[in-house]
């Protein structure tokens, strides 16, 4: 080691001061910048997001009237569509961007018509959405199971379509925006100690992707899912899931509390059966949320799909592209 005088030593340290504050600020600086890791684990983290998805779910805390666009290889569709105690009131009102003439409009008003004439078939269509969101929820729940996971960074807020929030119909202010929370990414593969319960939760072993978490109120705001192998149901009899699908699912905070799916990405192909074959290939935006009171009749949510029907065909001519 070269040995310097007292004097030598000290105007070293001075020249060198001002290179060691740079470094120390730029260290400081890029510390801030960087978001401090959760004190939990990732496993710990997703099981939290999934208890609060599953109270969410089994306890609903709002209705809401929203928009849909769907973008499929055939086109586009937009409907609108209202959550009722009885079940889900829908209404296509453009094809394409361009709105429906008057005889798709009456045959919309006519089918939602013949759903409230027909109670049993209402009851049909609730137990129809009721087993969807049950597979899913079962999906949902299987998620701290299945994969490992791992920290990979922060996400920024909304990638996808941020929710437009309106007016609301109960007389609660509405947000025009929604909250930015803190978002966290983490990678996930299959847990190879995971043994799938049953056939919806099978798909999961050929999995991998990634998910976001709403560090605020501890929600899945985003999962991205790639099928890196092809997964069989049934030893391949009951169907098929291609290598290489994907989905994505967005949600997020309209504001007020409550969470809704914003945006949902799907492109998967299989086989059912052996023969027929499975498309899903869409991108569907969810906007324009507003609340609507909890005891929403379907046949009131009917008559708010018609209304705003009627108001979307008075519009001026030159205003006739439905907005996106």
């Amino acid at each position: 080691m070269i040995s310097l005088e007292p004097r030598a030593r000290l105007a070293s340290l001075r020249a060198a001061l001002p290179h060691v504050v740079c470094v120390a600020m730029w260290t400081s600086c890029v510390a801030a910048q960087e978001p401090s890791r959760p004190a939990i684990s990732a496993a710990e983290l997703v099981g939290l997001a999934v208890s609060n998805e599953v109270a969410d779910a089994e306890h609903p805390a709002a209705k809401h009237f929203f928009r849909s666009r769907k973008q499929t290889p055939k086109g586009s569709q937009t409907r609108l569509y209202v959550e009722t105690k009885d079940a889900m009131a829908g209404m296509l009102i453009a094809v394409n961007d361009r709105p429906l003439t008057s005889d798709q409009q009456r045959s919309e008003v006519n089918r939602l018509n013949w759903l409230m004439g027909n109670p049993d078939q209402l009851r049909r269509k609730r137990a129809h959405e009721k087993e969807d969101e049950d597979r899913t929820l079962q999906i949902v729940k299987a998620l701290p199971d299945a994969f490992v996971y791992e920290y990979a960074g922060t996400e920024a807020p909304y990638a996808g379509a941020a929710p437009q929030t309106g007016a609301s119909q109960t007389g609660t202010p509405q947000t025009s925006a929604p909250i930015s929370p803190s978002l966290v990414r983490l990678n996930f593969r299959p847990n190879p100690r995971y043994s799938p319960p049953s056939r919806v939760e099978q798909a999961l072993q050929g999995m991998q992707g990634y998910l976001v978490v709403d560090l605020n109120q501890r929600r899945i705001a985003r999962i991205d899912g790639t099928l890196f192998k092809d997964v069989n149901f049934g030893w391949g009899i009951l169907g098929r899931l291609d290598k290489g699908g994907h989905f994505y699912v967005g949600q997020a905070d309209l504001g007020d509390g409550t969470w809704e799916i914003t945006d949902m990405k799907l492109n998967i192909t299989g086989k059912i059966l052996l023969f027929k074959t499975l498309t899903m290939l869409s991108d569907e935006v969810f906007s324009d949320f507003r609340r609507v009171p909890d005891t929403l009749t379907f046949a009131q949510g009917a008559e708010m799909l018609e209304a705003e029907q009627q108001k979307l065909a008075a519009a001026p001519t030159t205003a006739k592209t439905i907005p996106q």
